[in-house]
């Protein structure tokens, strides 16, 4: 993971230093922009777009790599020495190191913000715990089927781009209540409530109910289905790539 990080880097004369542009373009620069947009104080939509943008990437990260995994690694898997899974936590792995780079930035987000809430600290670890089993099961499914079937990674790519305006990053939840269409449609959205279980202890909101529940059957049925995927088909990957 590191070799990875490293590689894409080193050549640059800022090095690892461009990893933190993202996250703080997002937050500052575009949370600022809208900000004055929506005629909302900086001070609360800054910190509301900062950890959405970077539990947004790290889904993202996932998802789209790893429909490419299998086959950017296809001499490496022919010589049949590592395990499919260790491929897909490599790429976890490293959409977790951009998590980590966005933390300097989302503490800096949240400093200015009236509204953070101290205890929200103690329910990050868990709630990120949650997130990366779920993107865990995502990643192992769309990776056999990126292997299978190519053309996935750009279906996973156009997919990711409609979520994010279905998911509360630049926007916020209550304005899309559950009882609207609008508001039924983005809760269908998983990204929607892994979000909300990460951002809203920090921040002061409350967490519905509907989401818990949303949680854990996805959490359930998703490991599930990934695992008979993987199971069944897994051992294909090498005659596909």
């Amino acid at each position: 993971m590191w070799l990875d990080i490293l590689s894409k880097y080193r050549r640059s004369r800022l090095g690892l230093i461009w990893a933190f542009f993202p996250p703080f373009l997002y937050a500052f620069g575009i949370g600022g922009f809208y900000a004055m947009i929506a005629h909302q104080p900086p001070s609360t939509y800054v910190p509301h777009i900062a950890v959405g943008y970077a539990v947004y990437r790290l889904v993202t990260v996932c998802l789209s790599e790893c429909t490419t995994t299998f086959t950017s690694h296809a001499a490496f898997i022919s010589d049949g020495r590592i395990r499919f899974t260790d491929y897909i936590l490599r790429v976890v792995a490293r959409a977790l190191f951009y998590l980590v780079v966005s933390i300097p930035i989302i503490i800096a987000a949240l400093c200015i913000t009236p509204n953070f809430h101290a205890f929200g600290l103690l329910t990050v670890v868990p709630a990120m715990f949650i997130v990366l089993i779920n993107v865990a099961w995502m990643g192992a499914l769309v990776s056999v089927l990126g292997a299978r079937l190519p053309d996935v990674h750009e279906l996973i790519g156009s997919i990711l781009m409609i979520m994010f305006l279905f998911t509360p990053i630049i926007w916020h939840a209550n304005q899309a209540p559950s009882s609207t269409i609008q508001g039924f449609i983005a809760r269908l959205n998983p990204l929607f409530h892994l979000l909300e279980i990460v951002r809203a202890p920090l921040l002061g909101d409350p967490i519905g109910p509907a989401t818990y529940v949303y949680i854990a059957l996805m959490t359930v049925f998703g490991w599930s289905f990934a695992a008979w995927i993987y199971r069944r088909y897994a051992r294909f990957v090498p005659i596909w790539i």
